[in-house]
């Protein structure tokens, strides 16, 4: 995946971007930190973050500046107050570990290109509107950079094939970035779950918040600060409206993006993207799929600007017998077996038929699922023993892919069998039209 960018033109940028890099290096002196234990700069991780809104600027920066072998060299936005909001986040936080108090060398881009371009970053957090992320994600990692991605991964199955076997052509680790396999409730009921703890698992119910809407908005200039042309990238060309976009000069309040099925698809997959890993996690599944689908959902009234799917109900049929149900609700995970029952209520309420399960401990012979800090730490100690995040492509790809499926059922009015090995549906060419990718505005377009 990447743009109709000439050789040269790319290669021009690169240059353009290593000279720069030459006149005023980036790496920070072991000094900067100043704290006990402090990293050395030949082993900091160097970070470029593409995205700088609200889930950058109040977790995924921080998230990776509270850890000294990180070091964030770069950030880049189409919107310059928001860059300019990240780069004085990055720049305060090193100049706080100084003695002298001043730090000045976080580099800002306009064009995510010329930040993956750069020689001297080895990872890039992704933290941008969906319908980006399979373009700069398959970009960097044919640039030889480590990747972590918000989720949800990707817009449809394809996409999310293409970047799992990027991983693994050119080696990189990668990150679908989520926080709840940290959540030591989810964590402790997967791993009950995985023990038979309730006996045999049969039914899983994951439940997501419910999506509102919003009538159509009359369109408005474009502020100064924001590149609209870019932020639309692939999607369709239409008039901006600060509705369809982002708050200007909020950091904090919610997108509108994330409402409008040109950039995004909504709760299911938003949601679903936390609450169905840790379903497919306990049922160890999270590598595979279904073998069948059937839902069914309601759309707010045509011509509404927000218009992703606002509720829906999904039932998932796995090889091994056990039902998955996602539906809106509010937050929680529900595990159900011949033996018993567990539920975690987001954020963190755990409750069992069992309640002595609440203080439960693998001994000798049980299966013991592996425990991080946060997927920012799992992340990094990825990226130095170069092996997989627990949350990886693979598992983005496939817990992506539920969404898929489950939207597609919705809008074509049927059950669909699906083949979690080819991953396509059995029988239904119509279906796996549905789940291609739509075509991309020029000059974007997806390389398979």
């Amino acid at each position: 995946m990447k743009s109709k960018l000439s050789r040269r033109s790319f290669l021009k940028r690169t240059a353009s971007v290593a000279t720069v890099a030459v006149v005023a290096p980036m790496i920070v002196p072991a000094s900067v930190l100043g704290r006990d234990g402090t990293v050395a700069p030949s082993n900091r991780i160097t970070m470029g973050f593409i995205g700088t809104g609200r889930q950058a600027l109040y977790a995924n920066i921080p998230g990776f500046l509270y850890h000294p072998d990180a070091q964030v060299v770069a950030v880049c936005d189409v919107d310059s107050w928001r860059m300019g909001k990240a780069r004085q986040k990055v720049e305060d936080y090193y100049a706080d570990q100084r003695i002298a108090g001043r730090f000045k060398g976080c580099a800002t881009f306009r064009d995510w290109r010329d930040l993956i371009a750069r020689s001297d970053i080895d990872a890039v957090m992704i933290s941008t509107p969906d319908h980006w992320h399979a373009l700069m994600a398959s970009a960097a990692l044919r640039a030889g950079k480590d990747v972590s991605c918000e989720k949800p991964l990707t817009r449809n199955v394809t996409e999310g094939r293409l970047l799992a076997d990027l991983v693994v052509k050119h080696q990189r680790v990668f990150c679908t970035d989520s926080e709840f396999r940290a959540n030591r409730k989810c964590h402790l009921a997967a791993e009950l779950v995985r023990n038979h703890k309730i006996g045999k698992l049969q039914r899983i119910i994951t439940t997501t918040p419910k999506d509102t809407t919003l009538p159509a908005q009359p369109d408005q200039p474009v502020p100064e600060e924001l590149d609209y042309e870019m932020w639309l990238g692939p999607a369709p060309k239409v008039p901006y409206t600060g509705k369809r976009v982002h708050p200007v000069h909020d950091e904090v309040a919610r997108p509108g993006w994330i409402s409008i099925h040109d950039y995004a698809d909504g709760m299911i997959a938003n949601w679903g993207a936390h609450l169905n890993d840790i379903a497919m996690w306990a049922n160890n599944t999270e590598h595979t799929g279904p073998v069948e689908v059937d839902a069914t959902g309601k759309y707010p009234p045509a011509g509404n600007l927000w218009d992703v799917i606002q509720e829906f109900e999904a039932h998932f049929r796995f090889a091994n017998g056990v039902q998955l149900t996602c539906k809106s609700d509010k937050p929680y995970l529900r595990f159900e077996g011949t033996e018993g029952w567990i539920q975690v209520d987001y954020p963190g309420r755990f409750t069992s038929s069992n309640q002595e399960l609440a203080g439960w401990k693998p001994g000798a012979g049980d299966i013991s699922l592996p425990r991080m800090e946060s997927e920012k730490r799992d992340f990094l100690d990825a990226v130095k023993s170069r092996r997989q995040p627990q949350y990886s492509a693979e598992g983005g790809h496939r817990n992506a892919t539920l969404s898929h499926l489950a939207l597609a059922s919705i809008d074509l009015g049927r059950k669909l069998q699906w083949d979690p090995v080819k991953e396509k549906v059995i029988g239904d060419e119509a279906a796996n039209r549905h789940l291609a990718p739509k075509p991309m505005r020029a000059p974007w377009k997806l390389e398979v």
